[in-house]
């Protein structure tokens, strides 16, 4: 009997694994930063989520809308976690879900990060810049490897190739900006959703001319101070006359993702919804 449900158990194990897509996705190596070990997953008391550390392949996990109800929109999610780590529930998952339930095809995206494995030890303020400006153009490299693979394989993915968002929080807004800032014509996201962007760590940038639209999301009470940098981006889209819009929360701090706060902040990635249907990049699938 023990046997038995030892073999259950492995069973439904095995059907867990197999029903999470993942895909690792292409990327060189660098002399600049050494990762020892695994991915480390922990939980945050300060944060309050589970936080992936120490990434070194990245990879995107496909969450897929039931068929009745994909429309063909997705969008490629890049948690944040200041390039140390990845609040990957509150800013993947979570998001991937509720994105599911509205018929769009989710991409969580696992970027590289800055070493934190067992020997990697406390850094100085310097050897900590220092691995900040060598992680960011690998982390935002491997955000134009999750579009690019999203776009040649959208029709064994189900979904549109033109209508693939690109959807950051925090140091994920900085991946979003920097794959916006650097993409081609097969890589070019069709509409970009920074949420909290992180932009000094990018230094001066330049709104491209085929800009794609964009939504952005923060909390004047950001502790960051990331609320003036979110209004400086959709000022420089708009004086560019390109498509912008601005979602700004009086209250909501940083990080709240997903979180539930009992604040109208909490209901962000609605505004999101409505601001998609708005610019028709989603059209529902009628059931009939």
């Amino acid at each position: 009997m023990k046997n038995f449900i030892l073999f259950l158990f492995a069973l439904q194990l095995s059907q867990i694994m197999l029903s999470q897509e993942i895909v690792t996705l292409p990327h060189g190596k660098t002399s600049e930063l050494i990762w020892q070990g695994n991915e480390i997953s922990t939980y945050s008391e300060e944060w309050k989520t589970q936080l992936i550390t120490n990434v070194s392949i990245p990879s995107i996990q496909v969450f897929r809308p039931t068929a009745a109800l994909n429309n063909g929109t997705s969008v490629i999610i890049a948690p944040g976690g200041g390039l140390r780590a990845l609040s990957i529930n509150s800013e993947g998952i979570d998001v991937a879900k509720w994105l599911n339930s509205k018929g769009i095809t989710a991409f969580v995206l696992k970027y590289r990060l800055v070493p934190s494995g067992p020997n990697s030890g406390q850094d100085d303020s310097s050897d900590r810049e220092k691995k900040l400006t060598a992680v960011l153009p690998l982390s935002i490299s491997d955000g134009l490897s999750a579009m690019e693979y999203v776009r040649s394989n959208a029709k064994e993915l189900g979904i549109d190739p033109n209508k693939i968002g690109f959807m950051g929080f925090s140091a994920g807004g900085s991946v979003t900006m920097g794959v916006t800032f650097n993409y081609t014509s097969t890589n070019r996201p069709d509409f970009i959703v920074p949420v909290y962007p992180w932009m000094t760590v990018l230094g001066t940038y330049t709104v491209p001319l085929d800009a794609p639209p964009m939504f952005i999301i923060c909390a004047s009470d950001d502790q960051y101070d990331l609320a003036h940098e979110s209004v400086d981006l959709y000022s420089a889209w708009s004086k560019s006359g390109k498509s912008a819009a601005l979602h700004m929360y009086s209250k909501g701090g940083h990080g709240f993702g997903m979180k539930t706060q009992n604040l109208p902040s909490d209901n962000w990635i609605s505004r999101f919804y409505e601001w998609s249907l708005a610019e028709k990049f989603v059209i529902p699938q009628h059931q009939p």
